[in-house]
This record gives structure tokens, sequence and C-alpha cells, in this order.
């Protein structure tokens, strides 16, 4: 019994020592809170043998068995990270070679290769068990070269292949056969009818959540102002992500009422992988485009951050090219990603800093058996992001920069985060003033690689080593905790006393056993 109560008594001296950090609550889960992992589903993972034909995994080319079971198989590895949703290119009937999605033949079916539309409910029912929201790539603009609706629509559903050749840039834009398939015609009600009617029912069918939609710029604002209308009807909160290309940022005008809930920054993405590929370039062009889309941009803080997509190089071989290893500079990269306004998409095999030229070569199949270095430093950030209100909904400043070394501050209802990247080749000494954070009985604590600056009175003096970066969160100064003392003082005091009692009663028993 005496053993029980001192076993309570410990437990509530320790729960009552335990000091929580408290982190301010936020007004519900909104979509620039979330996180997105983007992959290719033939090249993410195999898991049934059941659907491969004509696979051949050493031909980037061909099928190399990627599928939903796969997906379902990995939903651990994508969580762990902190994700809180996967988005997949086209799941839809592909022509033969359509490997990646966009050759589609059939609106209604799902590829094969990639296993059911059971299988895919399966999917997207075993994601939301796990807090994963799904999304996947909606492509209006063309079919696969050989689809079936070529010859069941006739060529009023398409505009004419030479059609590219007449009118405006932007016209040919429109109109034109991009990657040469053929391309809807848009202006024709069936077609519309027929793409908004195939959107809604998967919303129906499968319950996504969202719809990623390729090379929307080739696609007029009208039919997407009412795909967005009839799409969103059919379930709150529904999210539609535009990708413009890379001339988007002359396009926002033109689609701001469209319906679009974000787009791919691609400005910004340009920047990012021209300041981060290697140390001791400028950031301030990274830094100043938060201004640009404030005033350009209807969501601002849910424009899609990104480096690397199904279209691009990947960014780890603009590293390789330069001679930098892509370890540090990911780190660096995923911070600012994390840590800025904007949606995180991060596209699969980033985790790994998987390498890659010209598509295919930038869609090779995943490697799960690898170090867990970068794997680790996302978890570390989508930990922190969701921890602190201000790394997602907070106001944006600049407070230094120079060749690589950048200071930016993020406020939300009373927290402050402040942000330093050291993406040059020596360590950095950088004094923050008053004015820029106030250093009165405040001191700044590092939540990523736990550093900590107090504050004097001229303000606070960063030191960050090179290829380092870290999360600040500016508090009251916590010096001696002597209530805490105390209540470990008054532990160990307890065990002491506890143990002597102990002896004494044992050799009285021992002496009574003697006596008798």
């Amino acid at each position: 019994m005496i053993a029980k109560l001192a076993a309570c008594f410990l437990v509530s001296l320790l729960l009552f020592g335990v000091l929580p950090v408290h982190a301010l609550e936020k007004d519900g889960q909104n979509w620039q809170d979330e996180t997105i992992y983007f992959l290719m589903v033939d090249r993410f993972n195999n898991g049934s043998q059941k659907n491969e034909k004509k696979v051949n995994a050493n031909d980037p080319l061909a099928y190399n068995g990627g599928d939903f079971q796969g997906i379902i198989d990995r939903l651990g590895h994508i969580k762990d990270m902190g994700f809180s949703a996967i988005m997949l290119t086209p799941i839809f009937d592909n022509v033969d070679g359509g490997y990646h999605g966009y050759l589609v033949n059939d609106f209604y079916k799902t590829e094969e290769h990639f296993g059911t539309i059971k299988e895919f409910k399966a999917l997207v029912k075993k994601a939301h068990e796990q807090g994963l929201k799904v999304l996947i790539d909606f492509p209006a603009n063309s079919v696969g070269p050989t689809s079936k609706l070529l010859e069941e629509k006739g060529p009023e559903w398409f505009h004419e292949k030479n059609r590219a050749e007449e009118g405006s840039d932007r016209d040919k834009q429109l109109n034109g056969w991009v990657d040469g398939l053929p391309d809807f015609n848009h202006e024709n009600p069936e077609v519309r009818a027929y793409l908004i009617d195939a959107a809604k029912w998967w919303i129906k069918e499968t319950n996504l959540d969202g719809y990623r939609l390729d090379s929307a710029d080739h696609v007029p604002a009208e039919f997407w102002k009412e795909f967005s209308e009839a799409v969103k009807a059919e379930k709150d909160g529904f999210y539609l992500i535009g990708d413009l290309g890379p001339e988007s940022g002359s396009l926002y005008d033109e689609y701001k009422d469209a319906g679009f809930d974000s787009f791919y920054d691609y400005p910004l993405m340009e920047e990012l992988r021209s300041g981060l590929v290697k140390p001791d370039r400028s950031l301030s062009g990274i830094l100043d485009r938060w201004d640009t889309n404030r005033d350009n941009v209807p969501n601002p803080d849910e424009m899609a951050v990104f480096f690397d997509d199904h279209k691009l190089d990947r960014f780890t071989r603009d590293m390789v090219n330069v001679k930098q290893f892509p370890g540090s500079q990911w780190k660096q990269a995923l911070t600012y990603m994390y840590t800025t306004p904007g949606i995180p998409v991060v596209y699969y095999g980033t985790e790994i800093a998987v390498d890659g030229g010209a598509p295919p070569d930038n869609s090779r199949l995943m490697n799960f058996r690898t170090d867990k270095e970068l794997i680790d430093h996302i978890a570390k950030l989508s930990e922190l992001r969701q921890k602190l209100p201000s790394l997602t909904r907070g106001t944006m400043e600049k407070l230094y920069e120079k060749d690589g070394m950048a200071v930016f501050k993020r406020v939300y209802k009373g927290e402050t985060a402040i942000i330093a990247i050291n993406n040059t080749s020596k360590t950095q000494y950088v004094t923050l003033s008053p004015e820029q954070v106030d250093p009165n009985g405040n001191e700044l604590r590092g939540l990523l690689i736990n550093e900590k600056v107090v504050g004097e009175k001229d303000g606070f003096t960063i030191v960050l080593d090179r290829d380092e970066s870290e999360i600040y969160v500016l508090g009251k100064k916590l010096g001696l905790n002597y209530p805490f003392i105390a209540v470990m003082a008054g532990i160990w005091i307890f065990f002491i006393w506890f143990f002597i009692f102990l002896a004494r009663r044992g050799k009285k028993r021992r002496l009574g056993d003697i006596q008798e």
C-alpha cells in the first residue's frame, strides 16, 4: 500500500514539474496549413503483381509497376514525414505508353496498370483514415493520340491540329495541340458537359478532396469558371490548384475569377532554384516574391510552392551540375519552403534527393532503402509548421539578406517566429535591432537545431554556421526555473527518505524473524 501511494505521489510531482510549451490554437485547418506530397502513380511503389502487363522497370518509357496498392502500402512513409495530403498524377485509363497518366483514353475508368476503381476507393479511404487528403490531376485540355474519344465523339470535339498556327500567341496557346495531343474544343457545350460530369462523378464515387489542373493555361478561363462552380458544389472545401505553366505570372489577371483556389508559383520556383542551388547567392529575389504575390494573386498564402514536378529536370540535377552536395542544399530549400507563405508541394523522391534530367529521367522508380537525414528534416519541419501558426498564417517581413544569408519574420496573433537561413560558405553573424525584434526581457529559442539567442539592449545577434537554418520563436527569458528546481529537489528528497524507510522496515523484519 505504501509503495502504491509513493508511486502516485511521484507521478503527481513529475506531472506538476513538467512545463509544457504552449502553441497558439488555430481556427480550424485551412488549406494554407497543408503540405502536399505529389507522386507519379507508376513510379512510386509496386504493391500488386496482378495488374502487371508489359511492365519493364528498366525502361523509363514503359510502365514500371507502381499502383494504388503500392501507395496504400507506403502511406505510413508519407504520413511519418508529416504530410497532410497526397496528390497523384492522372489515374484514368490511358492509351499505350501513358505510364504518366496524361494520354487519356477514357475519363470514367482507371488505368489497368494502376488497379481497379475499387482499389482506388480503398486508397482514398485508407488515406482519410490516416488524416491525409487526396487530390488527383485532372487533365482537361487533351487526350491521348489514339484515344477512343476521337472516334466516338467526332472532329467537332477537338480543335484542328493546324489551328495553332493561326491568330495571336494566346490563341495558339488556347487552341493548339500541346505536345502533339488532340486538343479539346471547349467552345463545344458537349465537351464542357462531358468533362464536368466526369469530374463530378469521381468526387461522388470516391470522395476525393481536390484536383490539380494540368495545362490550365491552355483552357479558357470561362470553362474553368463553369467547371469550378460545378465540382465545388459536389463537396464542401473541394480544392482546385491550377497549373498555368512557366508564363503564369502574366496570366494571373486572366484567370483570377476562374475559380482556382491556388496556382503553381512558377516565378518563385525559378528564383528558388537559382538562389539555392549553391551557397553565396543572393536570396533577395526569393524574399521579394512575397510582395509581388500579395499584390497580384487572389490567395497569396495558398500559392503552391514547389521545386520539382514531372515536367522539370530534378533540382538535384541542378546541384550536381554545379558540383554541390544535394543533402545540404535540399535542407536549406525545404526550410524556406516550409516557413514562408504558400502550400509546400513536394515531388516524390525529394526526401532522398533523387537525381534526374529531362522527362522521363526525372520520374525514376522510387527507392525506399535509403538514409533518413532528409526524411527526418522534413518530419521536423512538418512538426514545427503544425505547431506554429505563424509559419502558415503569419505576416512576412524581410529583416536581413546578403549573399545567401537571409533572416525573415512571421507574426500571427502575438506569436513571432524568426527564420534564419545561412546559405553561405562561412559562419554568419547577424544583429537584429530592437525595432526589428523587441529584446526587452525576451530570447529567441531555436526549435530546429536548438540554438538560443538572448536579447541584449542593442537587439539580438544570431550566429549560424554554414549550411544551417534555424526557426526561432520569441519568448520571455526563462532563466533559472526555481519552481521546477524545487519540485525536482523534492522528488530526490522523497526518493532518499523512501529508500531509508524501506531499508529500516526491512531491518526490523529481519530482527523480528531472528528473535522468533
